[in-house]
């Protein structure tokens, strides 16, 4: 294929996805039914709410550290520096919550954080860059499109594509055992940072390593049902599957909650950014699997794995909760009419659940932080039964997503 026959087809792919997406937002125009007034008043309940704990979290934290969870039962906040892959969503909050609030104290503090942050833009040793550093400066552009944040942006992604193995098609995970390439399926959430620079510079290169690795991630992670491997492994001479397994989940073929919810976002976000309806059509497959599982709790909620042992009574998971409440909103402004009613009756289902006390702690208790029962590693348990500060993101997303539909419809 010719350079212009290869140029054809992707214009004439990019005019059928546009033309698929304006015709599904049309209907959803027609159809979308008034959102009732009372998961309104308290999803800005909630958006008040977490403005006001993290005022508490704020006074807490050293200048140079990061949120990460909190032992009430100790009264002991858990931080870290600048390096591991929950740096961004701290600021990345608190630039959703001055959206909301207008409180220049919350916007003051993500840039005091963000200055302490921008080193790591040069860290090639992480696949997380994407949450480190799009959660947090890219919603600082988003704001404020300031020239000082693309660069951020842009180089961090440089770093990135650093990891990147064009004979295993995908972007290195782990770094503990070089002979073996590691990817998981978290990887899919960075591939966001790809995408904006290549807005930003005109460079494709980054979103061909975007669309290759996302590409490869459907192949080899998921399952004829559409759950997916946490972890896969591949020889990196050859770009051969070596292994498929978890280290996260209950077991190599089970479905760990937080899994199924970065893929879930990962190919939302996919189709938002290339318009291409393979990812359309993962997504959906893959919000399915989840809405129709049934160990899925009536109140959507799930639990730390959807073959987790001891169910009905094992641990429930907010940060997977979360990340998928978020996507369901986003998912179902791109869908038919039927499968936007689904979408968005899970997610503000989801929503009240989160906002009620069975999710959100009450003032004070959590230190700052605002959603409890999260599950970091619960294998290695590690985190169980704690607030974690990335559950806190995607619900502030969440929230903050669904006030901004409520106000275009």
């Amino acid at each position: 294929m010719t350079i212009i026959q290869r140029n054809r087809y992707a214009f004439c792919a990019l005019l059928v996805g546009l033309i698929f997406q304006s015709s599904v937002l049309q209907a959803q125009k027609i159809n979308y039914s008034k959102p009732k007034r009372k998961l309104i008043r308290i999803a800005e309940e909630s958006l008040h709410r977490s403005a006001q704990e993290y005022h508490l979290l704020m006074q807490q934290l050293p200048a140079d550290r990061f949120p990460v969870t909190y032992y009430a039962d100790q009264k002991r906040l858990v931080t870290s520096g600048s390096e591991p892959w929950v740096g961004g969503f701290y600021p990345g909050s608190l630039i959703y919550l001055y959206e909301f609030t207008k409180d220049t104290s919350l916007y003051n503090e993500a840039l005091k954080k963000m200055q302490v942050l921008e080193k790591e833009k040069y860290n090639k040793t992480t696949h997380d860059l994407g949450f480190m550093m799009y959660c947090s400066f890219g919603n600082a552009y988003r704001l404020q499109p300031d020239s000082s944040y693309k660069e951020v942006i842009v180089t961090s992604a440089k770093s990135l594509a650093t990891r990147f193995n064009p004979k295993a098609g995908c972007i290195r995970s782990w770094d503990s055992e070089p002979s073996k390439f590691m990817v998981i399926i978290d990887n899919m959430m960075n591939l966001e940072l790809l995408f904006a620079a290549t807005r930003f510079t005109g460079d494709s290169s980054f979103y061909k390593i975007a669309v290759t690795h996302a590409n490869t991630t459907m192949q080899n992670h998921f399952r004829s049902d559409y759950s997916s491997y946490h972890l896969v492994i591949y020889d990196p001479a050859t770009g051969a599957v070596i292994k498929k397994q978890t280290v996260q989940g209950a077991s190599d073929s089970s479905a760990w909650s937080r899994g199924q919810a970065w893929g879930l976002y990962g190919y939302t976000m996919c189709y938002r950014e290339t318009k291409d309806k393979k990812y359309l059509d993962q997504a959906n497959h893959i919000a399915q699997f989840i809405l129709h599982h049934p160990n899925l709790p009536a109140d959507k909620i799930p639990y730390w794995d959807f073959d987790a042992p001891g169910i009905p009574n094992a641990p429930r998971d907010v940060s997977a909760g979360a990340v998928m409440c978020s996507t369901l909103i986003e998912l179902s402004q791109y869908v038919p009419a039927k499968e936007a009613k689904e979408y968005m009756k899970a997610a503000e289902r989801m929503l009240e659940a989160l906002s009620s006390p069975a999710y959100s702690a009450a003032a004070g208790e959590n230190g700052g932080f605002i959603l409890k029962h999260g599950v970091g590693n619960y294998p290695r348990k590690a985190d169980v039964d704690v607030p974690l500060i990335y559950a806190d993101y995607y619900f502030i997303e969440a929230l903050a997503r669904y006030k901004k539909l409520q106000k275009q419809n």
